[in-house]
């Protein structure tokens, strides 16, 4: 038999197996074999471009440094970037595929919004592939995410699950223009995580100055980690609309739109929801359009045809919105697609609950979260609201019977 200390053996063995396989470094700049890689810096080619970087090793603190100044290129009126890039033999990290990319960073400039991370593979060229986000052919294979960074002066460790990579996004900016939410087809597959290329750093879409420090990127198996965590972040306190933070659970699935793919620069770790609904650089914009009709949200196949849904800020819970009222179900439904957003009626709103403002056309709930706009077309009266807004869940029972 196996005597009990050759079975604490085998148990702490088989302990230290577990963790070994959980915990994968891809770069460090320690000069370790097989992690150490050399970085090249990038700044905007397009001409005309006026940013400027530079990428330096601290051998002293082994860490590697990109700095530098991210300023609109004037033909193109639009924020370039600068990055650093690093090509080699990556490990193996196709048993991690459900986990993530941990990196250990600090920042002197963590207001900074543009800061994204890519690896790449399957590429036909990574460099052709970083130009143009799956946007311009034989493109694909360069999966970007956002990622911000905590002020202070010690290393952080900022956790991004694999599965809030793609690569489809705007060469303009680095915003995802397909989530892997959205579409399975742009994640980052453990076949992709088996043969990486390429792995990048940016500061990007965003004008200002860019200070980043990086110690290390690490491959771990769980995407679940709460260590300065990159969803759910509210926006900077003069920005923010909201009295609270969005919800964790909303409807429909929305939670999981954790990109906030609006057309203008907001920090990169608020989801679709806070960025919509409370941070006020995107108050003139919307979510995407048809956002109710990606195969994970359905929004009209998850709705009862037969009864009316009360609708629920996304932040406080307070009811605003009931459909259909005075109408179909299938009204209701002709009248969202015709528009590309859940449009509601006068029967349908409560009105002591929503702020209409007639002049700018925005509509708020009376908690301060940004809704939609008060759009009336022909048929009378119409508020084109936002379903990440209103995909809440009641806060009391009260509230609910409301």
């Amino acid at each position: 038999g196996i005597l009990p200390q050759q079975r604490l053996a085998q148990n702490m063995l088989s302990l230290l197996s577990h963790a070994t396989a959980a915990n994968v470094p891809i770069v460090t700049f320690d000069g370790a074999t097989g992690t150490t890689f050399k970085f090249i810096e990038t700044n905007d080619p397009v001409m005309g471009g006026q940013s400027l970087g530079t990428w330096t090793l601290d051998t002293d603190a082994k860490v590697g440094i990109l700095d530098g100044l991210v300023k609109d290129v004037p033909s193109l009126r639009a924020p370039g970037f600068i990055k650093a890039s690093a090509d080699g033999s990556f490990p193996d990290l196709s048993s991690l595929s459900s986990g993530s990319l941990e990196l250990v960073v600090k920042s002197s400039t963590p207001e900074y919004a543009g800061f994204h991370v890519t690896v790449v593979s399957g590429a036909t060229s990574p460099a052709y592939a970083c130009s143009g986000g799956g946007s311009i052919p034989f493109s694909r294979g360069c999966y970007k995410a956002p990622f911000s960074v905590p002020a202070g002066d010690d290393f952080t460790t900022i956790s991004i699950p694999f599965s809030l990579f793609s690569d489809k996004w705007n060469p303009a900016n680095g915003q995802q223009t397909t989530t892997c939410a959205e579409d399975p087809d742009v994640c980052i597959t453990a076949a992709k995580l088996a043969a990486i290329q390429r792995v990048e750093l940016w500061g990007e879409g965003v004008d200002g100055a860019v200070h980043l420090e990086v110690k290390s990127l690490t491959a771990i198996a769980s995407a679940i980690k709460t260590n300065h965590a990159l969803i759910g972040a509210r926006p900077p306190a003069e920005l923010d609309m909201c009295n609270g933070a969005v919800q964790e659970n909303l409807k429909y699935n929305i939670s999981s739109r954790v990109t906030p793919t609006v057309p203008v620069p907001v920090n990169a770790d608020e989801s679709l929801a806070t960025a919509v609904c409370c941070d006020i650089r995107a108050q003139p914009f919307a979510e995407p359009r048809f956002t109710y009709l990606a195969p994970d949200i359905d929004l009209f196949g998850k709705l009862k045809s037969d009864e009316v849904t009360i609708f629920y800020d996304s932040v406080c819970g307070l009811p605003l919105f009931q459909a259909p009222v005075g109408r179909s179900f299938e009204s209701f439904l002709e009248d969202t697609t015709e528009h590309g957003w859940p449009s509601f009626r006068p029967e349908e709103i409560f009105a002591d609950n929503i702020i209409t403002n007639k002049t700018s056309t925005y509509v708020t709930s009376k908690c301060g979260t940004h809704l939609g706009s008060f759009l009336p077309d022909e048929q009378g009266d119409r508020w084109c609201i936002d379903l990440v807004c209103v995909a809440g869940n009641a806060v009391s029972p009260t509230l609910k019977a409301a």
